[in-house]
């Protein structure tokens, strides 16, 4: 993994860069950042840099012995943990290696879901467990084989209980150029006893441009396409990557002709709306959804007087000046919260017809009565 194959996140690259060639590496490092933000492959690349024989100004060769073996993640000196779920009790992350090889090398931007795909999960909870804290102390208990630096990727650490802190003794004194690079995504569930004894990288989601170009350059969508999807990931780019599997035809035309429907009190013709969306099955009615309380919550943005940081394609744009015609702030957050909770539901399997036919007529009393359901009602 390169730098330059990773979206965006140009300023973190560059500090990143920085820290190995003004030799500034410190041993314990967590990349936090939020899911699709790019945060593991960001470290998988830095640790090819570290270790590139022949290292460019800003990424390594790609083409020296070392980086070959880490483009195949078959290093001697890379080393990975992730949360697994354990059959055994002794099964450790090596258990599961080709599985998280094969994982990895089609995705960099890996999500548990889409790792517990690659694994026969059952019902079963992923956890880091005492036996691979173990492992890990053996494996970076000797020097280098290769490389300037032995390097541990250790993904999820909220996954380590308090088994993590077998951990405490090897992170603080390791042995000489070993490097733990810890991923994360929610610094609250991380050890306290391990978050301070490493050095906080953090990583933003990314922009709305930098996804919308990576869909258009590499998974040849239209800008219109590349746009709606952009903007429903809300700068999470496996969230963007798991909407093109689906029949996403657009969902603004869709959205504003439900409104429009339910702002007229056309009974029937909702009815045969409803009929219609519950047949789109689950991923596309959840994506319809997110698209719609995206949509009005820039209406929000629009009636609250902020037209500045509404990020809408100009007929979009145009469509939501005129629906603040017709709504104040406090329907705009009514019909969202409606739609959240039906999106609640589409996630649990609900019944797709009830579940519209309800969002419909909440939809109608707001817009059509200005009637909104207290929250103590829901």
């Amino acid at each position: 993994m390169q730098f330059k194959q990773i979206v965006g996140q140009g300023a973190i690259k560059q500090r990143l860069v920085n820290s190995v060639n003004e030799n500034r590496v410190s041993h314990a490092q967590l990349f936090l950042g939020p899911e699709g933000s790019g945060s593991l492959a960001l470290a998988v690349a830095y640790a090819q840099y570290l270790s590139c024989e022949d290292k460019q100004t800003d990424d390594s060769c790609g083409e020296c012995s070392s980086c070959r073996k880490y483009q195949k993640l078959m290093h001697p000196d890379l080393h990975f943990s992730y949360p697994f779920f354990a059959k055994h009790k002794d099964d450790t992350a090596l258990t599961f290696i080709e599985q998280w090889r094969d994982a990895l090398t089609a995705n960099p931007y890996l999500s548990l879901d889409a790792w517990r795909g690659y694994l026969d999960a059952e019902n079963k909870q992923a956890n880091i467990n005492i036996a691979e804290c173990h492992q890990i102390i053996k494996k970076l208990s000797f020097k280098p084989f290769e490389s300037a630096y032995k390097v541990l990727i250790l993904w999820l650490p909220e996954y380590l209980d308090k088994e993590g802190n077998a951990l405490l003794k090897i992170i603080e004194e390791p042995q000489p150029n070993t490097l733990f690079l810890l991923v994360a995504q929610n610094q609250d569930q991380i050890l306290n006893t391990i978050l301070s004894r490493t050095q906080l990288i953090k990583i933003p989601a990314l922009g709305f441009e930098d996804i919308k170009e990576h869909l258009i350059s590499q998974h040849n969508q239209t800008e219109d396409a590349a746009a709606e999807i952009a903007y429903l990931s809300n700068g999470n780019l496996t969230e963007a990557l798991t909407m093109l599997q689906y029949d996403n035809k657009g969902y603004h035309a869709q959205f504003v002709q439900w409104l429009r429907l339910c702002f007229a009190n056309k009974g029937l013709e909702v009815m045969a709306f409803v009929e219609q969306v519950s047949k789109m099955g689950r991923e596309n009615q959840k994506n319809f959804l997110r698209y719609g309380i995206s949509f009005i919550r820039e209406c929000c943005l629009l009636l609250s007087g902020a037209g500045n940081l509404v990020h809408l394609p100009a007929h979009e744009l145009e469509t939501a000046q005129k629906m603040t015609n017709v709504m104040n702030v406090a329907m705009a957050q009514a019909i969202v919260s409606e739609l959240e909770k039906a999106h609640y539901h589409v996630e649990r399997n609900g019944n797709p017809k009830i579940l519209f036919l309800d969002v419909s007529l909440q939809i109608i009393k707001i817009l059509s009565f200005k009637t909104i359901r207290h929250t103590a009602d829901t």
